[in-house]
């Protein structure tokens, strides 16, 4: 091949493989195959290493790490690069924007665009002539450092500009966020611990410090992504929202989900539908950034200390923050397990107010070193259980009080005792009011009995007022027995009595399961249900033949027999043969053997089918289901609006299936 043949080739292949790259990365469209875009680019490789004065700094194989650098050099940014101010509240919102309109009534009455707050590790680019020339950190926002090889390791960022309509000066300057995605980010980890290595403690750091090796082969390596949120060359853009587009027409990545709001209520809309909804997404964000959307505008309202006036940070509740222990309490549950809770200043944590936060058990305790009157840190473990992540000992005062397990139920009085080979402490009082209680709090719930109309609050009248000393006797109320308790009226005690009557026949595996025996949760009330059927021959079960079953094992099957050789669990079972409880006997519902040896697990909403008829559609063609997603999960059937089991579906490479795709597994 002649010097000019070659080229002629390789200025194709450079023109192909940005062209895939921009398909690939921008449009979120592949055109080809990545492996076929590997193999074109090591065509181009080996054409520039046989002529290699026709290398370009643009070409695709410049992606490729440099030498590590002995230091980095300073840069002087063209134009300040700001920060922003922060709002944590509609209020702050409104008393933002009350200021700009203070400066000029017409501040806000173009709209804003709202963008997601990556975070990440903010950076300059500057095009010479639409090819890449140097690439800078944020700094001080003055000086920054020039990182120019390291980001051209990140392939999210063109080396050259996309051919354009737009009358492109000689020097463009473009302002972005580098990041690392929550799966490289569990890559890299992963890799660390094998090598016996310290964490990465969020991706933002990890961002930070990639972009700041020395050594561009370490940033090579990490995979980071990046997305351009602002033009700082003007190209005849009049409003923010049209400085996304020409950089996605030049060819660089932008974000799909920024969006222009005419008004604060969308701006909250907007930033409300991404705090419930940022676990989703591959990247971290902390809040929206809210912009004047006008550029005139923008540039007339200022800046104040080292933030625009016409922008601002509105940052989502925190997933953590701190707030003092006011008391600890000791809550009793159905089996008699005693739960320290930390009574707490109230904070907001991830939208909800958070008051009280579980602290598990005496070890827990001791593990926190967790005292009455500490100030603490607060997340909600799974974005769900409020839990005390740390104590922040430095700011003790002194007047601390170190909390001190109860040696007698808080309840009844009665002793309480250590579960040999548990954390747990347990009161061992079968007539414990507070045991009691919450045994019938969980008998009529959904899972168990699902008696409509009777809560908690209901119960407690009940037992209070002395009606009710177990669940049994929910079966013997009379209508006048409601009638006497406050708020109760003549058809809400028809409704409640009708609802306690119409459960009067219920399947055996509910009623297992609504017993509320430690460790049978419902899945397990199942198994036992079609493996013996009735009542009666559950009760004459030894603990070896009980451990023999699918998921019970040794621990279990001892809780399920002593459970019924219970003296006192006898009496409450005559009880409800006394009251003309009827349980039904369980009939093998199995159809097939079609999903025999399959797990299934189900997220999101499902059109046709309700999460109890999919997950019995399972059972009756021997296949088993789970509530959550493993290793072993051979299938999740996700309906519209998946939760977080989706993702770990997908993190763990388990096979994702839609409804219909279930249904034709069953035909």
């Amino acid at each position: 091949m002649t010097k000019t043949e070659a080229k002629n080739r390789i200025d194709k292949l450079k023109k192909l493989i940005t062209k895939y790259r921009y398909h690939r990365l921008v449009l979120d469209k592949p055109i080809i195959d990545e492996q076929v875009e590997d193999s074109l680019k090591k065509e181009l490789f080996d054409l520039e290493q046989q002529f290699p004065d026709l290398v370009t700094p643009d070409s695709p194989t410049q992606r490729v790490a440099g030498k590590p650098l002995a230091k980095f050099e300073k840069f002087r940014h063209p134009l300040r690069m700001f920060s922003f101010n922060d709002a944590f509240n509609a209020k702050d919102m409104e008393d933002w924007a009350d200021r700009l309109k203070r400066l000029d009534p017409r501040a806000v009455t173009g709209g804003f665009y709202c963008e997601l707050k990556i975070d990440g590790l903010a950076i300059e680019l500057i095009y010479e002539s639409g090819a890449l020339k140097i690439g800078s950190t944020r700094g001080d926002g003055v000086i920054g450092e020039n990182v120019t090889q390291n980001l051209k390791t990140v392939e999210a960022i063109p080396l050259s500009l996309k051919p354009n309509t737009y009358n492109l000066k000689p020097n463009l300057v473009v302002r972005g966020e580098v990041f690392i995605t929550k799966k490289e980010f569990d890559r890299i980890n992963r890799e660390q611990k094998k090598k016996g290595d310290a964490v990465y403690a969020n991706p933002r750091n990890l961002a930070a410090g990639s972009i700041r090796q020395l050594d561009p082969a370490v940033t090579e390596s990490r995979k980071m992504d990046s997305y351009a949120y602002s033009l700082v060359t003007d190209l005849g853009q009049k409003v923010h929202q049209e400085e996304h587009k020409i950089l996605h027409d030049l060819g660089f990545k932008t974000n799909p989900h920024n969006k222009f709001c005419k008004d604060l209520d969308e701006v909250q809309k907007f930033r409300d539908y991404w705090e419930t909804r940022r676990d989703k997404l591959n990247y971290e964000i902390d809040g929206i950034v809210v912009i004047v959307n006008d550029n005139k505008m923008f540039q007339k309202l200022g800046v104040v200390g080292k933030a625009p006036r016409a922008a601002i940070a509105y940052k989502f509740s925190p997933k953590e923050s701190t707030t003092k222990v006011k008391d600890i309490i000791v809550s009793v549950g159905r089996t008699g397990v005693l739960t320290p809770v930390a009574v707490l200043e109230p904070v907001e944590i991830g939208g909800t107010t958070v008051s009280r936060a579980t602290l598990h058990n005496e070890d827990e305790i001791r593990r926190l070193d967790v005292r009455v009157g500490d100030t603490v840190v607060v997340g909600r473990a799974g974005d769900v259980i409020p839990d005390i992540k740390k104590v922040i000992k430095e700011l003790r005062m002194g007047k601390e009080r170190i909390f001190h397990f109860p040696v007698k139920c808080p309840a009844c009085g009665e002793p309480v005792k250590r579960v040999e080979g548990e954390a747990a402490h347990k009161c061992v009082n079968k007539n414990c009011p507070a045991v009691k209680r919450e045994a019938i709090y969980h008998f009529v719930s959904k899972g168990a009995m699902n008696i409509d109309g009777v809560g908690p609050k209901i119960i407690d009248q009940l037992t209070d007022s002395g009606l009710i000393k177990d669940v049994a006797d929910l079966y013997t109320l009379k209508k006048e027995d409601l009638l006497n308790l406050e708020r109760f009226a003549d058809k809400s005690a028809d409704n409640t009595i009708s609802s306690m009557q119409e459960r009067k026949k219920v399947p055996l595996d509910r009623f297992i399961f609504a017993l509320g025996i430690p460790h049978v949760g419902s899945e397990t009330a199942l198994d036992l249900a079609r493996r013996f059927g009735t009542m009666e021959k559950l009760q004459k079960v030894s603990v070896e033949e009980l451990a023999k079953i699918k998921d019970v094992g040794e621990v279990m099957a001892r809780s399920i027999h002593d459970w019924f050789a219970s003296g006192y669990n006898q009496k409450l079972l005559a009880k409800f043969d006394k009251v003309g409880l009827r349980i039904l006997k369980q009939e093998s519902a199995q159809k097939s053997s079609k999903l025999k040896d399959l797990t299934f697990v189900f997220t999101g909403t499902l059109d046709t089918l309700s999460r109890e008829r999919a997950e019995e559609m399972v059972r009756e063609n021997d296949g088993d289901v789970s509530s959550s997603v493993s290793k072993e999960t051979d299938y999740v059937v996700a309906g519209t609006e998946p939760g977080s089991k989706y993702d770990r579906a997908k993190k763990l490479g388990v096979k994702i299936i839609s409804e219909k795709e279930f249904i034709n597994m069953l035909k």
